[in-house]
């Protein structure tokens, strides 16, 4: 099996945090690009429309600034000198654009912590490891936390 590229996808939790170390280990391995990902949800803004559908808001410009620098600082900083990396924000449904990025970047390995969000917002969402791995069009690796085992 031939990686070239490695996609992990993070939302700041200690699992993804995980999930970054088993990618960026992977990175060096096999000396591919990294991509770390961040999905924003959309803002559902509570106001119904005339056809009794939620209204979704796009987030401020600046939001996507915020993350990135703290992509950099959480994860770019721990990333050898000279390895090919990049950080990528997106918004929209967080599995379907995770999946969207894997075809568009013609990723060989998309690597995720197994849980994310907690509570509400997995409700809401789902579980996107799940997702992810019976979705998407290359290999995935579920990261999980041995002491929560």
């Amino acid at each position: 099996m031939s990686i070239k590229q490695i996609a992990v996808c993070t939302d700041f939790s200690k699992n993804a945090d995980l999930a970054f170390e088993s990618a960026l280990e992977m990175a060096r391995k096999f000396q591919a690009k990294l991509y770390i990902v961040h999905v924003m949800p959309p803002n559902i803004n509570p106001v119904f429309t005339d056809f009794d559908s939620v209204a979704y808001t796009q987030p401020d410009p600046s939001l996507f600034i915020k993350v990135e620098e703290r992509m950099e600082s959480q994860y770019g900083s721990r990333i050898d000198k000279g390895m090919d990396y990049s950080l990528n924000v997106l918004d929209g449904h967080v599995s379907t654009e995770i999946l969207r990025f894997i075809d568009e970047k013609q990723i060989d390995l998309a690597i995720l912590g197994a849980y994310g969000l907690a509570g509400m917002g997995l409700v809401v969402f789902g579980s996107v490891a799940k997702r992810v791995s019976h979705k998407a069009s290359c290999s995935v690796m579920v990261v999980r936390d041995r002491d929560k085992l």
